[in-house]
């Protein structure tokens, strides 16, 4: 039988805390350059890299469709997603019909065809609706509403995948509005081509429905890649988007097809649209998967910029600083928000709805407390900062 004192000793020896560890063997706290250089991580390099990637494929897409409704009077919105949605069915639909077993295209339709089905609505009207918006309204509007976007996906986020911000994810994102701003009071000083604005009421509420649209499905776009899918998602999208559009296609556009004057310049023009849509299908959702919706759509804030930048050279744009400045400024929003990791309120396991529609779900009892689980923004997870307790 052990005495008092024995016991004590050896629960003195137990459990060494801070204040009695020699302070030779206490961590400093990090100096500034060391605060910098966390913040400036090679994963916060690769987020930034993968958003501009995004945001020139976007740019290609303005371009190439600015050449062909003002060069070659080529006004075919629709015709245009649809060549878009024909590919991702050949690519990625194809894939889904050979794949076996639960990924098959099938069996896929079978349990969720009729959520796919509005979804790729959701996104086929988005596109109309931007693009029918520039003959009416003006350029500056549709830059500014156009933003409408990102607080469509942060509300949808926050209610229905549940992610919880932080203070700096709102810092950054009213900086990289801020950066819009900016570019768009440039776009006034030179005089730049604002649009013809004849019926700008019309044509601001269609920039405003096409910007919610955008955002239901980029939220869509972020919860089916991360418990789902990616092919699926492409899958899917290929199968009813080319459908549906093919049907607004007959219906709106034959017309406008018909009065295109073919040749090879025109048919490069389509083909290097489709690449660039295609290209900003295919990669998005490796994007979202690896950061999420919102931080995807700050980044693409800067793709006005870029067919600015090349608008110099192809149609003489005057320039301005103040256009440097705007880039600077929404690329500092993006660093605030991709700094720190957001996470999700639930345990991923509320969303089993989804993946067992038209199952009954029975619920089964946890062994313990339901922990947050993490979604990488940052792609990377915050570390704390607090005093650790050696056991020895």
């Amino acid at each position: 039988m052990f005495s008092s004192e024995m016991i004590s000793s050896q629960q003195n020896h137990v459990v060494t805390t801070i204040e009695t560890m020699p302070p030779e063997t206490i961590t400093a706290s990090p100096t500034l350059v060391q605060r910098i250089r966390k913040v400036f991580s090679r994963e916060l390099l690769v987020t930034l890299a993968l958003g501009q990637v995004l945001s020139l494929l976007v740019c290609g897409i303005g371009l190439t469709s600015k050449y062909l409704a003002h060069e070659y009077h080529a006004n075919t919105p629709v015709f245009q997603s649809f060549l878009n949605y024909i590919l991702l069915f050949l690519v990625y639909t194809t894939t889904l019909a050979v794949r076996q077993g639960e990924e098959n295209l099938l069996a896929i339709l079978k349990r969720r065809w009729w959520k796919y089905m509005i979804l790729g609505l959701i996104d086929i009207e988005a596109n109309y609706l931007v693009i029918k918006a520039y003959q009416y309204t003006t350029l500056t509007s549709v830059q500014l509403l156009d933003c409408f976007t990102i607080p469509v996906v942060l509300l949808l986020s926050w209610f229905f995948l549940l992610v919880r911000y932080k203070a700096v994810h709102f810092v950054g994102v009213g900086v990289c509005l801020l950066g819009i701003g900016c570019m768009v009071g440039a776009d006034v000083l030179v005089g730049r081509q604002q649009g013809l604005g004849d019926h700008k009421l019309l044509g601001d509420l269609l920039v405003l429905g096409g910007a919610m649209l955008y955002g239901i499905s980029n939220v869509c776009e972020e919860f089916i890649v991360k418990n789902l899918s990616r092919v699926e998602f492409l899958g899917m999208m290929g199968l009813f988007g080319s459908f549906f559009s093919g049907i607004q296609l007959a219906i709106m556009e034959h017309k406008e097809l018909l009065k295109v004057h073919w040749d090879w310049q025109i048919g490069l023009l389509y083909i290097g649209f489709s690449a660039c849509m295609f290209g900003l299908y295919s990669f998005m959702p490796v994007v979202i998967r690896r950061t999420s919706a919102t931080s995807v759509n700050l980044s693409l804030l800067t793709a006005d910029l870029y067919s600015l930048f090349c608008g110099l050279f192809l149609f003489q744009y005057k320039f301005s600083g103040l256009y440097l400045l705007s880039f600077v400024i929404i690329i500092l929003g993006l660093v605030f928000y991709t700094s720190s990791s957001t996470y999700v309120a639930q345990d991923p396991r509320v969303y089993k709805h989804f993946r067992n529609a038209g199952h009954p779900i029975t619920d089964t009892p946890t062994l313990g407390p339901l922990e947050p689980s993490v979604t990488y923004t940052s792609l990377r997870q915050e570390m704390e900062e607090e005093p650790r307790i050696r056991v020895a």
